[in-house]
């Protein structure tokens, strides 16, 4: 397969194309495509702007900020449904136990996604056993911030907070950490980025 034909090209590259700021709120756009969209986002003097809630969350944090002053990235993870769980009980879960996720009310992939970390952590034990390589330790909302922020992967970290109300923090370089709090309702990032587009994009 050509690598071209993986571009996440119809909706956001037409949006891009026409010069349409987006209020993206997906990960797999950046995720399969960072390196081809970012830059024609730049070519098209086009906006990305980030209305899932932990990016949201970091959004919000990094404004005023000097340039330089991000030290790391600090994502929050619930744990999903399986958080609680003990490891030799996990091979008895069904698909509808993965969806029956304790805070959030989302779609069926994410909730998924959500109870087997694979939207914050990904471990290929497989490949490292059989390649002798190191593991990847980084799942989707880590790439998706590497290429939203410009962060290092080893820049971004990872904590679990069941209650859902610390939505993502940052550190900067004297150690502070500025965190953004909330209910676990994707109203609030997706109003804030309204708001944000209605005051610079408008």
């Amino acid at each position: 397969m050509d690598i071209l034909d993986l571009r996440p090209r119809k909706p956001t590259v037409a949006a891009i194309e026409a010069g349409e700021d987006i209020a993206l709120a997906n990960k797999e756009t950046l995720i399969a495509g960072g390196p081809f969209v970012l830059p024609l986002a730049h070519k098209h003097k086009v906006k990305i702007l980030p209305a899932d809630s932990e990016h949201s969350a970091i959004f919000q944090c990094i404004q005023g900020l000097p340039e330089g002053v991000l030290r790391c990235i600090i994502l929050t993870a619930s744990g999903g449904a399986f958080r609680d769980l003990p490891v030799d009980k996990l091979k008895e879960v069904k698909v509808a136990d993965a969806l029956k996720h304790p805070n959030w009310n989302m779609g069926k992939k994410i909730t998924v996604d959500s109870a087997t970390l694979f939207n914050k952590l990904l471990f290929f034990w497989a490949n490292f056993a059989r390649y002798n390589i190191l593991p990847l330790t980084f799942g989707l909302e880590v790439i998706e911030a590497h290429y939203l922020y410009g962060s290092y992967y080893d820049d971004i970290d990872i904590v679990i907070h069941p209650q859902s109300i610390i939505h993502s923090m940052i550190e900067t370089q004297d150690s502070s950490v500025l965190a953004q709090l909330g209910w676990p309702d994707m109203r609030l990032p997706i109003l804030y980025m309204c708001y944000i587009y209605h005051v610079y994009c408008t």
